[in-house]
Formats: structure tokens, C-alpha cells, sequence
């Protein structure tokens, strides 16, 4: 075990929206940050992949097997790398509604009320849309919050054929809009080109990467961490500082606290209330496919949302949730790695090759909010990490495919020969795409039934933060990485007072 020379006053692990945000927002102070990353630092991001690169199987999976409900081992879609999952994300960046906030009523349960607010959180929405330059326009889009600012940037055109949708959309009295986009002289902002790489040449800032943080050592009594503990090759080190933060995922972050069980914390780091991996969330998903006559360019952004169904229709009073466009397949890596929709179009299309499929095409993604149970959660089976999830709030989200299904024909009706008519694919992501998982380590003001604090300090370990997905209390049906973004920066504001 190597002790390293330097003492920080900051150590954080993880550089993805949470933590690659946070290092951002500290640097400027001068104090000493230490950024630990079991992954590479890896420039180009995923627009910038050559064709079709993105259908190598596995590449955008963790090297290590997680195992299902059934103890069978699988290999998550997700990123290790500087920047984290921000590497392969579309880059939306939407604010979660304001009455997502408050607790609600769905059909299969209670989403319960976060313990801040939007309001509280607007300013730090505001900061982050001008830091990660969101390229967005305020439109009549019936569940957009109240924004301070307009976006920092005009929003992006549509790819000519989700153009002719959107106007066919409208015509039919619904509310289509364009998506807020992160985007830089180079793409899709990320994590690691707008949080990390800015402040590398910062004397105070020192990045170690393939560095898998295995351990957290605390005092004697519990109350700190005293030394963080990482595999770099085959070699341990021991980092010291003052303040440690976790930003690895909900499953990552809460599987750190897990494996750092001791004497002080028999059933894990900071986990007196037994809810550090409870509650995993990460959405219901499903990719529904238009088949088209007129050939697109399989290669642009994901422009297009609608709303109208989030908090249900006159059919069923109960939040169904939101469609976008997928982007083109060869631009939007995690539908490209979504096998069954690829199965299902190649059946249909059997003469056509990957870029025929890719360029005859428009997917649609269609996200509805899971609810927490304490069931749903990331836990160890010997050495083994199980994720013990269990789908729920399943009803509203068919009834948001089928409705949007139903939006479809019509759309193809008035277009008819534009599209192939014969079917509609759906893939629903399995339990290995957790691309928006959340909730393994709750906020709240009571200790017994929450992990953190307000401000994203653990209840029981007074110098250890968690600024990824894994603090919030319920989830939304839009992506959680701006709401990262965004608390990250609120609890950077924390942190610079401390600091002082």
C-alpha cells in the first residue's frame, strides 16, 4: 500500500455531470482537488464515432459483470471514462417540472415530494445551462417550468423529415418543441470537456485516471473519512483529505458505501437508516420505430419533444410521461446498442444492410417516471454486485406507447409517402441499460429515513458528499443529467463556504 506524498482539500470521485461539474466550480477557490477516475481520458466524444463504430457490440459496457434479479451476471450499459456516462449521452438537458417536485399521485403508486423545491433550484438551472452552453427555445410546450433566463443559445434545427413531423404535430392541436441541447465548438458538451479538461493545467488540480476507488477508510469513531483507497494497476494507494465526495452513479456511489462497511457501520458507510442502495429508480424506456420509404442521414441529433402526455390525457388521469426523437441511429449510441430494436427492423427489412436500416428510419424514445421501492435496490451477494430491480408503474407507460403509436398513424396518414406503414417496433431496455439510474442514496431531513442531508452531506459521516443521480428522492419522466448538473453546482456553492 502506497501512501500518496499530498494532502487535499477536496477529493472527488467520479467525473461524470456530478462530479466533473463540481471540479469546475471548485477550482477557481485554489484549493487542492484531487479527481479520481477508474476510466481513460478519452477527448473525442460519441457524435464524433465513424459510422458504423457504433454497432460494436459491447463497447459502450463496464468490464465487470452486475447479476440480475436472478443472480445471472450481465454487463451494464455504462461508461467509465473521464466525463463518465456524459461521454455517450444525447446531450438534453431539460429541467424537471415543477410539479415534479411535489409529491404525486400515479396509477401504480405515490411519487413523493422532494424535501427543495424548484424554485430552489432554478438559479443553479440557469448556471448550468449557460456552463454546459444549452441550446434551447421557450415554446408553448404546456409543462415547461418558468425559466430567469431565456437559453443561452437558439435552438437547433430539425433533420428535414422530424421537421415535417413536428409540423404534422402541430396541425393536430399537440405541442411539439425543441429539445434543449448541450453543444460546443466540438459537439455534444460533456462532463469531461466542459467540467474536467478547463482546469487540468490549474496548479491545484490533479486528475488520476484508471484509478477504481475500492475503499473508504474512516476514523476510529466513524464520524470522517480519513483515507481513500484505489487500485491503480496492480498497485493500492491511500489518498487523505479534508472533504470527500462521491459522484460515481447510483450504483456505483452506493456500492462504494456498501464495500466500505466497518466496525462504526456494520451494514455500510453512512447507511444508519439501511437506505444506501433502496430506492433504485432509472425510468421505464422503450424505442418505438417508424419505418420510412424516403431515406434521412441517419446522422443527427436527437431535436424533437413532446409533453403532451406527461401528466396523463382525458383518458387516463395519471401521468403517462415524454417522447423524443432518438436522434439518427448513427449518431445516438444508445439506440444503436439496442439490440431488439436492431432484430426487429433487420426482419422487416432483410435485403437492407446497418446504414440502409439506419438512414430508412426514425426512433422514438418514450420515457415514463418508475416510482422508488425500498425492493429496488444495489446491494452485494458475497462479492457479486446485484441489482435487484423489479419494473413498476408499468401501465402508464404502454399507455404512452400505445398512444403515441396512435400519434403515429396519424402522422403517416397525412404523409403517405414518406413512411412504411406495416408496423411500429418497440424495444423496451432491460435491466442493463441504466443510463438514468437514481435514487440509491435519498436527501432528506431525517436521518432515519434518508441517506443525506440538504445539502448532499451524508447524515452519519460528516466530510462525505454524493453529488450524482444517486440523492434524488423520486424520479421524472424527462433525463436526470441537468438536475445533476445543476445540484452539483448548488452544492459547490456549499462547499466554497466551508472552504473559506
Amino acid at each position: 500500500m502506497i501512501i500518496d506524498d499530498q494532502y487535499y482539500d477536496v477529493i472527488i470521485v467520479g467525473t461524470g455531470a456530478g462530479g466533473g461539474t463540481l471540479a469546475r466550480k471548485l477550482a477557481p477557490t485554489g484549493k487542492k482537488i484531487l479527481l479520481l477516475d477508474r476510466g481513460e481520458l478519452i477527448y473525442r466524444e460519441s457524435s464524433e464515432l465513424v459510422d458504423t463504430e457504433v454497432f460494436k457490440k459491447e463497447q459502450f459496457h463496464a468490464p465487470e459483470p452486475w447479476y440480475d434479479n436472478s443472480g445471472e451476471p450481465f454487463y451494464p450499459q455504462t461508461y467509465y471514462a473521464v466525463g463518465g456516462n456524459t461521454k455517450i449521452w444525447s446531450g438534453v438537458l431539460q429541467r424537471m417540472r415543477e410539479r415534479d417536485f411535489e409529491q404525486v399521485q400515479h396509477q401504480s403508486g405515490v411519487s413523493p415530494a422532494w424535501p427543495l423545491k424548484y424554485q430552489d433550484f432554478e438559479p443553479y438551472y440557469t448556471e448550468a445551462e449557460k456552463l454546459y452552453q444549452v441550446h434551447g427555445k421557450l415554446e408553448d410546450d404546456p409543462t415547461e417550468p418558468p425559466h430567469s433566463e431565456a437559453y443561452p443559445f437558439s435552438e437547433v434545427a430539425h433533420e428535414p423529415m422530424v421537421q415535417r413531423i413536428g409540423e404534422t404535430l402541430s396541425q393536430q392541436g399537440l405541442h411539439p418543441v425543441h429539445l434543449p441541447l448541450g453543444l460546443g465548438e466540438h459537439g455534444r458538451t460533456d462532463a469531461e470537456d466542459t467540467g474536467v479538461t478547463p482546469i487540468l493545467n490549474n496548479e491545484n488540480v490533479t486528475l488520476k485516471t484508471s484509478a477504481k476507488v475500492v475503499c473508504l477508510h474512516t476514523n476510529p469513531s466513524g464520524s470522517e473519512i480519513k483515507a481513500v483507497e484505489a487500485k491503480i494497476g496492480e498497485q493500492s494507494y491511500l489518498f487523505l483529505g479534508d472533504i470527500v465526495v462521491l459522484a460515481c452513479g447510483a450504483v456505483n456511489s452506493a456500492a462504494l458505501l456498501l464495500r466500505s462497511a466497518n466496525e462504526k457501520h456494520p451494514n455500510g458507510l453512512a447507511n444508519g437508516s439501511n437506505q444506501v442502495g433502496r430506492n433504485l429508480m432509472k425510468q421505464l424506456l422503450s424505442v418505438v420505430v417508424q419505418l420510412t420509404s424516403t431515406a434521412n442521414s441517419g446522422s443527427f441529433s436527437r431535436t424533437l419533444g413532446l409533453n403532451d402526455f406527461y401528466w396523463g390525457n382525458k383518458d387516463f388521469p395519471y401521468p403517462m410521461g415524454h417522447v423524443q426523437n432518438s436522434g439518427g441511429i448513427f449518431q445516438d449510441v444508445i439506440f444503436a446498442e439496442a439490440p431488439p430494436v436492431l432484430s426487429a427492423l433487420s426482419r422487416l427489412m432483410p435485403n437492407f444492410g446497418l446504414r440502409q436500416l439506419a438512414t430508412h428510419s426514425i426512433g422514438w424514445w418514450l420515457k415514463t417516471e418508475d416510482l422508488p421501492h425500498p425492493d429496488n435496490r444495489v446491494r452485494y451477494v458475497g462479492d457479486k454486485l446485484r441489482i435487484d430491480y423489479t419494473p413498476n408503474n408499468v401501465e402508464a407507460h404502454d399507455r404512452l406507447v400505445y398512444r403515441w403509436v396512435d400519434v403515429l398513424k396519424s402522422v403517416e396518414q397525412s404523409q403517405p409517402n414518406v413512411f412504411n406503414r406495416t408496423t411500429h417496433p418497440r424495444s423496451d431496455m432491460p435491466v442493463q441499460v441504466v443510463a438514468n439510474q437514481c435514487g440509491t442514496c435519498r436527501f432528506g431531513e431525517d436521518p432515519a429515513t434518508s441517506v443525506l442531508n440538504l445539502d448532499c452531506r451524508a447524515h452519519d459521516v460528516h466530510n462525505l458528499y454524493v453529488v450524482d443521480s444517486s440523492f434524488f428522492p423520486s424520479h421524472a419522466s424527462v433525463s436526470p443529467g441537468l438536475t445533476v448538473i445543476a445540484n452539483a453546482l448548488r452544492v459547490g456553492d456549499r462547499l466554497i463556504e466551508q472552504l473559506k
